[in-house]
């Protein structure tokens, strides 16, 4: 067997699917769709493929979505060429049957146990990266869960955080039980949250820098290659990709760079030296007709990067603050009650 070097934890739901769940509607929807309906964000399937290439990685997906949709799901990320090692769903059903309505929409009782039971049966400590979205509370679960690896949170501490969270006794006691069987490891190194909100970027600051925003999977890709997960020619890949549609051309995967340096997320010289590999690998990517010369898309990348001079990175005054979990899910909890009220008040 494989020994696990570093596991991918991706959410799917708004992170790797553009989906819409505002409205019941939406979620029929989105049940009677065909796989071949369901659309990916761009560069998605070519950054979680990029990232299976190394030998040893581990492509873990835990969706909201419910059980009855895993066979489309399955079909969808097939389609796409995923190659996963664990994919898990909610059972929402069985909440139904059970009468349990507070868990049906409740993020943190469903992902916290979910994520903490797949690190148990690692029986392994190797190093994580998690990508979650802005339209839940992705940032407080992940930041949460490597936190109790790292040993920073009491069995007390997290039985009152899941209590805030709206959690049932039975999910309270079962995420204890497994928190307590973790071997404590700082090992989270990375959390990627997709904007498709469109949250502002500075809502997350409170969350450190380990917490990085992102625009899109080329940002993505950058990152991971600035945390030396991702070459310079995969990260390429997930450029073609991209541009291969419609919604991406040179000058937006330009920009996307320079954001990223403007908020202090990648230096400018990680941004050169990604441009210079990007170029040499070049020759190593099959062309197509229909988008520019390779070189021309790393010349771009290092155009955007002069232009921004030496701009001073972004200072962290802890690069893991000590977070208040209690207050977070409370404001997350009213968050979700405001918007529900706002739809039902725009309906009407």
């Amino acid at each position: 067997m494989t020994e696990t070097t570093h596991v991918f934890r991706w959410d799917l739901d708004k992170t790797y699917l553009r989906s819409e769940f505002e409205s019941w509607r939406d979620l029929v929807k989105s049940a009677l769709e065909n796989a071949s309906d369901k659309q990916s964000y761009p560069g998605a399937s070519a950054l979680l493929r990029a990232l299976k290439q190394t030998e040893g990685h581990r492509i873990c997906i835990v969706s909201g979505s419910p059980t009855q949709m895993r066979r489309v799901l399955s079909a969808k990320l097939a389609l796409d060429g995923i190659d996963y090692d664990e994919f898990v769903l909610k059972n929402n059903l069985k909440n139904l049957v059970r009468g349990r309505f507070r868990a049906l929409r409740s993020q943190v009782p469903y992902k916290l146990p979910t994520l903490l039971e797949s690190r148990v049966a690692l029986h392994a400590t190797p190093p994580e990266t998690l990508c979650g979205d802005d339209a839940e509370a992705d940032a407080i679960v992940y930041c949460l869960y490597a936190d109790i690896l790292a040993g920073k949170v009491t069995s007390g501490d997290l039985e009152a955080i899941l209590r805030a969270s709206r959690a049932y006794d039975d999910q309270i006691a079962r995420t204890v039980g497994l928190a307590e069987q973790v071997v404590h490891r700082d090992t989270v190194g990375r959390i990627l949250i997709h904007l498709d909100l469109r949250s502002p970027t500075a809502r997350f600051a409170k969350f450190g820098a380990r917490v990085v925003p992102i625009y899109n999977y080329f940002q993505a890709a950058m990152i991971l290659y600035a945390d030396g997960v991702l070459s310079a020619r995969q990260v390429l890949f997930v450029a073609i990709d991209m541009l291969n549609t419609s919604e991406f051309e040179l000058s937006t995967l330009a920009n996307s760079a320079q954001d990223l340096i403007r908020r202090g997320r990648i230096s400018t010289d990680v941004a050169s030296r990604l441009a210079e590999e990007a170029s040499q690998a070049s020759d190593a990517v099959d062309g197509n007709p229909d988008l520019p010369p390779f070189d021309q898309i790393a010349d771009a990348f290092a155009d955007r990067v002069r232009q921004l001079g030496g701009a001073p990175p972004l200072e962290w005054p802890d690069e893991h603050p000590v977070l208040d979990y209690v207050n977070l899910v409370d404001a997350e909890y009213e968050t979700r009650r405001n918007r529900r009220r706002g739809r039902k008040s725009h309906a009407s």
